[in-house]
């Protein structure tokens, strides 16, 4: 574990769930590696694939308890929403066709929303999806992991 700003007090981690990135998918493990990167934030729930049996490996390898793995993102929204230690935020890895309705029915259960890119398929999804976050209060992000790239960042030292 890197503690580079934190103090390690699991308590004070952002508690989040995963859809998406389960065993075999690429872009899942990298963004777990950069959730434990400042140790500010705690992966406790995951609908990680649509096949049960897959989900359900996957979240035993990283850690997730077996009554925070689910197979259906609509099942994780319910179910952690109803949750006193429920997540705060949800980070969806999936494809990209599904980010918009995933990211809506995690902001129609009240959780926050981390959508890797692109955030929706079209420009009219993505609209809706802000104008969604807005009436219900939600925080909806899009991450944009490139630019952490070492040769990223060279190139904006250079410029």
């Amino acid at each position: 574990m890197v503690y580079a700003t934190a103090d390690g007090r699991a308590g004070d981690r952002l508690r989040v769930g995963m859809v998406g990135g389960g065993r075999g998918a690429f872009i899942g493990a990298v963004h777990r590696f950069a959730l434990r990167l400042d140790d500010q934030i705690a992966l406790v729930a995951g609908a990680l694939s649509s096949d049960a049996e897959n989900a359900k490996a996957s979240a035993a390898e990283i850690g997730i308890a077996p009554d925070r793995s689910y197979a259906d993102y609509r099942e994780m929204a319910r179910a952690e929403a109803a949750r006193p230690d429920g997540i705060e935020a949800v980070v969806i890895v999936t494809p990209n066709h599904l980010h918009a309705p995933i990211s809506q029915a995690f902001m129609d259960a009240g959780i926050d929303v981390i959508c890797d890119n692109p955030l929706a398929m079209n420009v009219a999804e993505a609209e809706a999806l802000v104008a969604a976050s807005k009436k219900l209060n939600r925080k909806l992000l899009v991450t944009l992991n490139n630019t952490g790239y070492p040769m990223v960042r060279q190139v904006r030292e250079m410029v």
